[in-house]
């Protein structure tokens, strides 16, 4: 680490003592970016990188709720907006019980480069709450959404902060967001994004993460190497929405996918699961609550292996797909011996710092989160255009424009693969570079503002 990386991480440290998420992330985003402020005295000057490291405003709000026994319950809300230097604050809500400010520091600081690098107008933040939605009714739910909107109302707006959903807001979480605010302000915004499709949302959000990384990881190993996903062994955790539509098209072309997980365990198919096989998964998992184990019965060939992960799996290309510091340094180890070519991030900072180091040494491709999965927040922002246009888009017209826009964060990070990043290209050094030149820019094009 070079002495301006430690200052300024003694600096993040010191302030936030408590929040080892944020530190990961900005320590492994400033490694990549110093060398390029330090080349440009103009960002120095405007002191872009301390800016970018303290969040605009961090908003924590009491949500007040009752159960349908009419007991009442108190969670914990907030919304950091980290940056609108491009746009509106732009990034999901979640709803977990591992949720605190750190985290949602972390998710908003990654989200500017994520943003960036989609070339779309968007800004950066995150928000949510510890509540947990699983084993709670619809109305309990409906419920705490009308109070969590009752605040967060307040700080959104179509040209301010466009939330979206993220781990346990899907879209029935979104629909209630959105119709409490539209009830609080009395007015039609579409200021909440992933909506169902027949209450202002857009086609293919759904599946747009999970399609994008697979887009990604196909550009990036047709770069480097020259052969693309037909007749790779794909290891995919996670059993979401990200997990299954990446697994779906990783089948449509040509993958064999061998694993889902969940936080109970594995569910390994050896000669790989069938897009029938995924519709059976999404059936079980859509039930609240609903455990992957109870999937086996239902799958030819599928054994549930408790408390286990893909990683230890013989495969080609790994897909981290469930939730931050999933893939640990033994992860990395086994998957470097196994002889997996590339790991491809469907979720945020799925792989820990020791996991980054391991495949770097390992020869691994490594393609991070910002950049492979950011094939979600694109198309929220092409729910934003149909929104403000009162005009829905047609399938085909989404699918082109994810296209495009996927393609177009791959050109971007490999106008900035150097011949000196070793055995293989760094993409994760090249993807922070290529956000932080266009976010870098504009903050310095508007001043101290």
């Amino acid at each position: 680490m070079c002495a301006a990386v430690s200052d300024l991480m003694d600096r993040v440290i010191e302030r936030d003592p408590d929040q080892p998420e944020f530190h990961q992330a900005a320590r492994e985003v400033l490694e990549s970016i110093v060398p390029v402020a330090n080349a440009h005295p103009e960002i120095l000057s405007a002191g872009v990188l301390e800016r970018l490291l303290e969040p605009d405003r961090a908003i924590r709000f009491r949500v007040t709720w009752e159960g349908d026994d009419g007991t009442v319950h108190v969670n914990r809300g907030w919304r950091v907006q980290h940056s609108n230097a491009l746009g509106p604050y732009k990034g999901g809500l979640r709803f977990h019980p591992s949720v605190n400010e750190g985290v949602l520091k972390f998710l908003s600081f990654e989200q500017i480069f994520k943003n960036a690098l989609t070339g779309l107008p968007l800004g950066a933040g995150k928000g949510g709450s510890d509540f947990d939605p699983r084993g709670k009714s619809d109305r309990e739910v409906m419920r705490f959404c009308a109070s969590f909107m009752t605040e967060l109302f307040r700080h959104v707006g179509p040209d301010t902060d466009v939330p979206a959903g993220d781990i346990g807001v899907g879209s029935r979480e979104v629909g209630f967001l959105a119709g409490h605010y539209r009830r609080l302000v009395g007015k039609w915004t579409g200021v909440v994004t992933g909506k169902p499709t027949g209450a202002g949302g857009i086609v293919l959000r759904t599946e747009a993460t999970g399609y994008g990384a697979v887009l990604f990881a196909d550009a990036a190993l047709q770069s480097h190497g020259g052969d693309g996903l037909e007749g790779k062994r794909a290891l995919v955790s996670g059993a979401g929405n990200v997990a299954l539509h990446a697994a779906e098209l990783l089948i449509e072309r040509g993958a064999t996918v061998v694993t889902l997980s969940d936080s109970g365990g594995l569910l390994r198919v050896e000669d790989g699961l069938s897009q029938g096989d995924l519709e059976r998964v999404g059936e079980v998992k859509a039930r609240r609550g609903a455990s992957l184990a109870e999937a086996v019965d239902r799958i030819d060939g599928a054994v549930f292996v408790e408390g286990e992960k893909p990683w230890s799996d013989e495969g080609d290309i790994a897909f981290p797909c469930a939730t931050q510091n999933e893939l640990d340094g033994d992860d990395a180890a086994s998957l470097v011996e196994s002889g997996v070519r590339a790991v491809v991030e469907g979720a945020n900072m799925p792989c820990t710092e020791d996991a980054s180091k391991a495949l770097r040494e390992g020869a691994v491709l490594h393609l991070p989160g910002k950049a492979a999965n950011a094939g979600g927040v694109a198309v929220s922002g092409l729910e934003m255009a149909q929104n403000a246009g009162k005009h829905p888009w047609t399938r085909e017209r989404v699918d082109d424009e994810l296209r495009a826009i996927v393609t177009r964060i791959h050109s971007a990070c490999a106008d900035e693969l150097r011949t000196e990043d070793g055995p293989v290209p760094d993409y994760r050094r090249a993807a922070d570079v290529a956000g932080f030149r266009r976010v870098a820019g504009a903050m310095v094009a508007a001043g101290l503002s």
